[in-house]
C-alpha cells in the first residue's frame, strides 16, 4: 500500500468510531434514561480518548509527509483535512479533550434540567467547568494567537472573529431599518391562534420532510428538546419538538434540520468514511438548513401549499386563505427564543450570542454576570424584558455541550443561503410554479447537484463560490429580506 492508502485505511477507521461517538449523543438527546447521564458521561470520555489518541497518531505525520496526491483534487482535499485534524488535536493533551467529553455530555443533562426547571444558578456552576476547559483548550489551539479564532476555527475553517465583524457590521444597520419600518407598518399580520394535536404535528412533520427530499430509508426523526441533525451517509436522524399552540414551531424545526440531513444524505457515497464524507463547515451546513426553512420553505409559493395541507389535517385554523397565511408564518414580531424568530430578527439574536460568547472566553465576562449581560443586551435589541432563564441564556444548549464558536455560523449560513437562493432563482426560473405544487425537487435537487455531492471537496467559501458562480456576501440576504417584507408588509 502507498502512504496514502495506509492514511486513508486508518482515517477510515477513525471516522466509523466517530459516527459511534455521534449515534451516543443522538441516543442522549432522545432516548436515553434520565438517570444514565453519568454513565454516558465515561462512555463518552472513553470513546473520545479513543477517538484522540488516534487523530494524534505519531504515523499519521508521517503519512502525510509521504503522500502524493497524485494531481487529483479529491486526494489532495483529504489530505488537507487530515493535516487541519491532525494539527488542531496535536496541540490539545489527551487528558484534556477526554476531560471535555465527559464533562459536556454529564452538563447537557444538567442544562436541560435547569431549563426546565427555570433554575439558572443549578446550571451555572457546570456552565463555569464547562466554560474553564473550553478556554483551556482555546489556549492550546490558539498558540499564543486569538482563543475565539481557535475555537471558530473548529466549525469554519479559514474565518476570522474579524472578518465576522466586518460581515455582521453592514448587516446590523439594514436589519434594524427593516425590523423597525416592520413594526411601524400600518398592515401587520395576525398570529395563529388555537390548539394543534401532536399527533398531527407530528404527521405534518413526516410529510414535509418527504416534500423536502428526505430520504426515510436512511433516517429517522424523533423528538428532542432542541433540535438537530446527527449523522452521515446512510444513517442520518433528525430531531423536532412539538408546542399544542405553535405548530409552525414543529414543521419549521422539521424543514430546517432536513436541510442539514439532505446535505449529508446527498454527499458522493464514494467519500464515505473519508474526511470529504460530512459537510464542509458548519456555515455551508447552516446555508442549508436556512435556504430550505426560509427561501423556500416561507415562500409565498410554498406557503400555499402548506395551508392547503394544514386546513386538510386541521380542518378550520382561523385564516382565511393562502395570503393571509402567508403572512401569519412570516409575521416579524420581537420574541424571546432564537429557533422561533423570524427571518429579519434571527440575525439579530446571533449577534448577541457572538458577542457574549466571545466576552465569556476572552475573559471579559463571567458566568456569573452572564444572565445580566443577556437582558439588558436584550433589552436593548429587542425592546423586550426577558422574563425567566428559558427565554434568556438558558434557552440554547450549545453552550452545555461546548459549542463555543458555533452560534456565528448559522448568519454565516443565512448569508450563504442568499447567494444560493438568488443562483437557484437564475437556474429554476419557474421555481415558484413548482413550490405552488409542494414540489421542491428542482430546488432540492440544484442544491444537492452544486453543493451537496461535493461534501468537503472545497474549502468553506469556495464551495458556495463554486455552487453561485460569485464570491459569497451579505449583499444578496440584505435584497432578499428587503424585498420580501417591504412587499409583504406593504411598506
Amino acid at each position: 500500500m502507498s502512504a496514502f492508502d495506509e492514511l486513508m485505511a486508518f482515517q477510515r477507521q477513525t471516522e466509523a468510531l466517530a459516527r459511534i461517538a455521534g449515534r451516543l449523543g443522538w441516543d442522549q438527546e432522545t432516548v436515553m434514561p434520565r438517570g444514565a447521564a453519568e454513565q454516558r458521561g465515561e462512555e463518552m470520555a472513553a470513546i473520545e480518548a479513543v477517538l484522540h489518541a488516534r487523530r494524534i497518531d505519531p504515523r499519521i505525520g508521517d503519512w502525510l509527509s509521504a503522500a502524493d496526491g497524485n494531481g487529483d483534487p479529491a486526494m489532495h482535499a483529504a489530505l488537507r483535512h487530515i493535516r487541519h485534524s491532525h494539527c488542531r488535536a496535536a496541540r490539545v493533551p489527551a487528558d484534556l479533550a477526554t476531560e471535555i467529553a465527559r464533562s459536556t455530555s454529564v452538563a447537557q443533562g444538567i442544562w436541560a434540567e435547569a431549563r426546565r426547571a427555570d433554575d439558572y444558578d443549578a446550571f451555572a456552576p457546570t456552565l463555569a467547568q464547562v466554560l474553564r476547559l473550553k478556554r483551556e483548550e482555546a489556549a492550546a489551539l490558539a498558540d499564543g494567537g486569538s482563543l475565539y479564532d481557535a475555537l471558530l476555527d473548529g466549525f469554519e475553517p479559514g474565518m476570522t472573529a474579524a472578518d465576522l465583524d466586518a460581515m455582521f457590521g453592514a448587516l446590523r444597520p439594514r436589519l434594524v431599518a427593516l425590523r423597525e419600518a416592520i413594526l411601524g407598518a400600518a398592515h401587520q399580520p395576525a398570529p395563529l391562534a388555537g390548539d394543534f394535536a401532536e399527533a398531527e404535528q407530528m404527521m405534518l412533520s413526516h410529510e414535509m420532510a418527504e416534500a423536502f427530499g428526505y430520504d426515510f430509508h436512511r433516517g429517522r426523526i424523533d423528538k428532542a428538546v432542541h433540535p438537530f441533525s446527527s449523522g452521515s451517509g446512510a444513517d442520518v436522524r433528525i430531531t423536532t419538538r412539538t408546542a399544542p399552540h405553535d405548530p409552525f414551531n414543529c414543521i419549521y424545526s422539521t424543514i430546517h434540520e432536513v436541510g442539514h440531513a439532505a446535505y449529508e444524505q446527498g454527499i458522493d457515497s464514494s467519500y464515505a468514511f473519508t474526511p470529504l464524507g460530512q459537510g464542509v463547515s458548519m456555515g455551508v451546513h447552516e446555508s442549508q438548513s436556512r435556504i430550505y426553512e426560509n427561501q423556500l420553505g416561507r415562500s409565498r409559493a410554498f406557503t400555499g401549499y402548506l395551508f392547503g395541507r394544514m386546513t386538510a389535517l386541521f380542518g378550520d385554523i382561523g385564516i382565511a386563505d393562502p395570503e393571509t397565511f402567508y403572512g401569519t408564518v412570516n409575521r416579524v414580531a420581537p420574541g424571546f427564543i432564537r429557533t422561533e424568530a423570524d427571518e429579519v430578527n434571527y440575525n439579530l439574536h446571533i449577534l448577541l450570542r457572538f458577542d457574549l460568547e466571545r466576552a465569556l472566553i476572552a475573559g471579559d465576562l463571567t458566568v456569573a454576570d452572564l444572565p445580566d449581560a443577556w437582558n439588558t443586551r436584550f433589552e436593548a435589541d429587542f425592546g423586550v424584558r426577558v422574563d425567566r432563564p428559558s427565554h434568556g441564556c438558558l434557552q440554547d444548549v450549545h453552550w452545555s455541550v461546548g459549542l463555543f464558536g458555533y452560534f456565528p455560523t448559522y448568519t454565516l449560513g443565512n448569508v450563504y443561503a442568499g447567494c444560493l437562493h438568488r443562483a437557484l432563482r437564475a437556474s429554476v426560473p419557474d421555481l415558484d410554479e413548482q413550490l405552488a405544487q409542494g414540489d421542491t425537487a428542482a430546488a432540492t435537487g440544484w442544491l444537492r447537484d452544486s453543493l451537496q455531492t461535493h461534501g468537503g471537496l472545497r474549502p468553506p467559501r469556495d464551495t458556495i463560490a463554486h455552487a453561485c458562480g460569485v464570491e459569497p456576501s451579505e449583499g444578496p440576504l440584505l435584497d432578499y429580506l428587503e424585498a420580501k417584507f417591504t412587499d409583504l408588509y406593504r411598506l
